[in-house]
């Protein structure tokens, strides 16, 4: 049977000599769900890039139906059906989502005039056939991030899209909004369109797909029926080797208080509160997980024990140490560390080396009359580098490392100050399998020391394997506290973190 569309042997090379691709091939069948699976650096984002037309390959050939196909720009892929989805949104905040889903395709009148209502009818229509209803007058800077997902789902079908590549769609959605998504694209398979997905989730691979295509080292390992092989199977074809979904630890057995905050109140957007009125402690040897849907007031919550948000109201303690009026450099000092949500604007300097960001912390501690002890400084990033399995050199560019080796390089940096408390924001976001295992063992690892660990993550499975206990937050409150991990389904989780439920939390 003819695949519907079919790329061979695509060769991706860019300016600085970086192969993306080398030979790899991928071919979809009309109405089916494809996975593209790899770990970070595969090459399997730059794969599909190239067959939505934002990229071109250096050689190779692309089949639609059996023709030849040459994609100039993303309008050549979309006048034949493909449309991406991509894993950042790119919506205006300020339009309605009706003007969000006709963007640069509006409907105007002869005069230029916009036919508004015409537009709104028809993104009404458009939603109510695919079973993703919503209110198509909201602003889209307002929408909860499912919904914003559902709206860049509709541009592409807007657009008369019957592929669709779908790139880290579950990355920040809960498990209701997953179970969801899940439903909706198998309406869309029923409605004959074909659907690739880029994920390194196996769990999602296996409930969803009907195949998978497994990358490494921007080559094709191979397609498989997802029906014949397991997820040990997919692991082992990722990364070459078995991989532990599980980390190493110890059982929990919490010490003293390391941090804590009472009745704290950090402002939002809008005059409204980001935090209203929590209060929590972290203790030496516990993995305390924030969850919620993103903009719930875990992210703040968490950040003002860095000194990276004021708060107005209420108390922030360190080690019994009062944090106000504390700078970022100074709360470091009580023994904070920080590995950011966005690790290429706020967790490194991607201009500089492997070298410049692992000393940027022990430049004091590493120097003598303001001279660095360099050999010394040397050779401990070079056995930091061995021991993190940092693909790297020391002299090389953190911009040029993948994203796993690029966390890894954080992660390093933050626990080898040895802090007391780390504040770890989504520390696997974007990260392949192999990566993931690794960094989950370090901070189980501090914890295991005595190291306090505060865990900000969207990823459910992350939550539950690392957490010894969670805070829900909602509307920017604590509306549940979660002692029992292990005996907690994901649903519930995800039902607390929607608000549908609560239970009474007198304290953190």
């Amino acid at each position: 049977m003819q695949p519907l569309l079919e790329m061979k042997d695509i060769t991706k090379i860019y300016p600085n000599g970086v192969a993306a691709n080398e030979g790899a091939c991928f071919s979809l069948a009309e109405g089916e769900i494809h996975a593209v699976a790899g770990e970070n650096g595969a090459g399997k984002s730059t794969l599909m890039k190239m067959l939505s037309g934002a990229e071109k390959p250096t050689s190779g050939e692309i089949f639609f139906r059996g023709e030849r196909v040459n994609f100039r720009s993303a309008k050549d892929a979309q006048a034949l059906g493909i449309g991406m989805v991509w894993q950042h949104f790119m919506l205006v905040n300020e339009f309605p989502v009706y003007r969000n889903i006709f963007l640069g395709c509006e409907d105007c009148g002869k005069l230029g005039f916009l036919r508004e209502k015409k537009m709104r009818a028809a993104a009404e229509e458009l939603a109510g056939k695919y079973d993703m209803a919503m209110d198509i007058r909201a602003k889209c800077g307002d929408l909860p991030v499912g919904q914003a997902q559902k709206v860049e789902i509709l541009k592409v079908l807007a657009r008369g899209a019957k592929v669709l590549i779908l790139d880290e769609p579950t990355a920040v959605l809960t498990p209701q909004e997953t179970e969801e998504l899940f439903r909706q694209l198998l309406l869309l398979k029923e409605d004959g369109c074909s659907i690739v997905i880029i994920t390194h989730k196996l769990r999602e691979i296996k409930r969803l797909c009907d195949r998978v295509t497994v990358m490494r080292a921007g080559r094709t390992l191979g397609t498989y029926e997802v029906s014949e092989v397991t997820e040990e199977d997919i692991s082992r074809l990722m990364v070459g080797s078995s991989v532990k979904t599980e980390p190493d630890k110890l059982p929990f057995s919490p010490g003293e208080e390391v941090a804590a905050v009472s009745d704290l109140h950090i402002a939002g957007r809008g005059g409204k509160e980001a935090v209203s009125g929590v209060s929590f402690a972290v203790h030496r040897g516990e993995i305390l997980g924030l969850a919620g849907v993103e903009g719930n007031g875990q992210k703040e919550a968490a950040e003002v024990l860095c000194g990276l948000v004021p708060k107005y109201r209420g108390s922030v303690t360190v080690e019994g140490q009062e944090l106000d009026g504390r700078s970022v450099r100074r709360i470091r000092a009580l023994g904070v560390a920080h590995i950011p949500e966005d690790r290429l604007r706020t967790g490194c300097d991607p201009d500089g080396s492997i070298f410049d960001n692992l000393i940027a912390l022990c430049c004091d501690s590493e120097s003598r009359l303001g001279f660095l002890k360099e050999k010394r400084l040397k050779a401990r990033v070079k056995e930091v580098i061995g021991r993190y399995s940092v693909k790297g050199t020391p002299g090389q560019k953190m911009r040029s490392l993948s994203g796993g080796n690029m966390q890894k390089v954080i992660v390093a940096r933050e626990l080898e100050a040895s802090p007391v408390l780390l504040v770890a924001d989504q520390p696997t976001r974007g990260v392949d399998i192999g990566s993931i295992a690794f960094i989950h063992q370090k901070l189980t690892e501090l914890r295991d020391r005595g190291g306090a660990v505060l865990l900000v993550s969207a990823d459910m499975s992350e939550m539950f394997a690392l957490s010894d206990r969670i805070l829900v937050f909602h509307g920017g409150e604590i509306v549940a506290e979660i002692t029992d991990v292990q005996g907690t389904s994901e649903e519930q989780l995800g039902r607390y973190m929607l608000g549908i439920d609560r239970m009474e939390v007198t304290h953190g």
